[in-house]
């Protein structure tokens, strides 16, 4: 049954497949059943070709025996995206992030099984973006370095991954003036990671991600809202974790700009 959904997900968005200027997706909050993704931000148009986002976000899960995506905190993001656009296809982005994760044992209702880990991550990412009349389809290849510590920022056992994500995104617009927009993705992650004492691991296949978006972007009000769903399906074969977020996020436009 899990296979058949995931099969059906991949074809589904292969043959469907954002507003990405406009979107906050949510990160993956591991294995969970039931997780919730909130952030506001502001974007803000540097010049005629460069682009900052800024945001932070927080993500909360049910736990394992659970259903409320409300339960118990999980990641708390701050993060700086700054993008340049080359052409009507091609955009590149470099970003820095800092992410404070909430780690739970066997029980995430024990607090003294709570841990917390630290995470300072690098990436880079290139779009090739098509339009299609209100179809807009940008495929994403992004790279990220991963640095991982304690609370106290002692080091951790794998304290370094390198991790590749590659992305394809469709959003349809609803009406000519493209205030409401409907967006589909899917994602596909692979990484490598450095133990201090055994070294490099081999590149394999983490998870697959799947959202469906809904934006409204009223051009009379510097605001963008998002609403969307994701399915993170997090392992292979008969050992998938499949974990469901609802997720909202608020973007500020330009604020300034005079």
């Amino acid at each position: 049954m899990m296979r058949m959904k995931f099969l059906l997900l991949t074809v589904f968005l292969s043959v469907f497949c954002n507003r990405l200027t406009a979107q906050i997706s949510s990160p993956g909050l591991g294995e969970t059943n039931n997780a919730s993704w909130s952030a506001i931000g502001i974007k803000q148009q540097l010049d005629e070709k460069n682009t900052s986002v800024s945001y932070v976000g927080f993500g909360r899960i049910s736990g394992m025996d659970e259903s409320n995506p409300f339960g118990y905190p999980a990641l708390f993001v701050l993060n700086e995206e700054v993008s340049h656009k080359i052409n009507n296809h091609w955009k590149y982005s470099g970003a820095i992030s800092y992410r404070r994760a909430h780690e739970y044992g066997e029980d995430v209702a024990e607090p003294e099984q709570e841990m917390i880990e630290q995470e300072f991550r690098l990436y880079g990412r290139v779009k090739y973006t098509t339009t299609l009349g209100r179809f807009k389809w940008t495929n994403t290849a992004r790279q990220e370095a991963r640095k991982f510590y304690t609370e106290d920022f002692s080091r951790v056992p794998d304290d370094l991954q390198l991790r590749t994500r590659l992305k394809s995104q469709l959003y349809y617009s609803l009406d000519h003036d493209r205030e409401n927009i409907v967006t589909a993705s899917a994602e596909a992650l692979f990484s490598i990671s450095k133990d201090r004492s055994e070294g490099w691991d081999n590149l394999n296949y983490k998870e697959a991600r799947f959202c469906l978006y809904y934006t409204y972007n009223p051009d009379d009000f510097p605001m963008i809202f998002d609403v969307g769903y994701m399915n993170d399906l997090i392992g292979t074969g008969n050992n998938i974790s499949d974990v469901s977020y609802i997720a909202f996020d608020i973007i500020i436009e330009n604020p300034f700009s005079s």
